[in-house]
């Protein structure tokens, strides 16, 4: 995965030395409380490690999950993820919906800085670079910022799903120009 840079930010693949910080946002309710049908914070600094491992493997040239940090200091500030979105069913496993999603995590101490749309909008240029067509986003219906974000960075509002993740969800769609 290429580290992509922009005015204020490097975004680059996670690696082992990240745990402490992936354990740091991901045990916050603040941060979960969205994320998946039935939101969990993470329990333990292994579990950090096995997601980076996960995260790793989704890089292939094109879909990965990048380590957002300050250009500057180096800082990690959250997490960008440009992956396939698994499709509703009983096994999310192994129903691929055929769509990539694009998301976003922070450390709170990040929010309403512009570091999400900034890092996002990045990804989101780097996946129509790399010749993806559409890139969906999905978002709890109760989790108004993040749908800013998909405003700010040119995503269309297409109404409530059901279609993504077993979840009833704020579908966002970004298409390549």
């Amino acid at each position: 995965m290429l580290a992509i840079h922009t005015d204020r930010l490097l975004l680059r693949p996670f690696v082992g030395d990240d745990a402490d910080f992936v354990f740091d946002v991901y045990s916050r309710w603040e941060v979960q409380r969205y994320i998946g049908a039935v939101p969990r914070v993470m329990a333990s600094l292994s579990e950090a490690f096995d997601r980076i491992h996960a995260w790793q493997q989704l890089d292939d040239g094109v879909h990965g999950v990048w380590a957002v940090a300050e250009a500057d200091s180096g800082k990690l500030l959250g997490t960008v993820l440009l992956k396939f979105i698994p499709a509703s069913g009983s096994d999310l496993t192994v129903l691929p919906s055929g769509d990539t999603e694009i998301g976003w995590h922070f450390h709170p101490d990040a929010w309403g800085k512009g570091c999400a749309s900034e890092a996002a909008s990045a990804v989101l240029r780097h996946a129509f670079s790399q010749g993806l067509r559409r890139v969906v986003a999905v978002t709890n219906p109760l989790n108004l910022a993040s749908q800013r974000v998909c405003e700010r960075i040119g995503m269309s509002h297409e109404g409530l799903t059901d279609a993504y993740y077993n979840a009833r969800c704020e579908l966002f769609v970004g298409s390549a120009a």
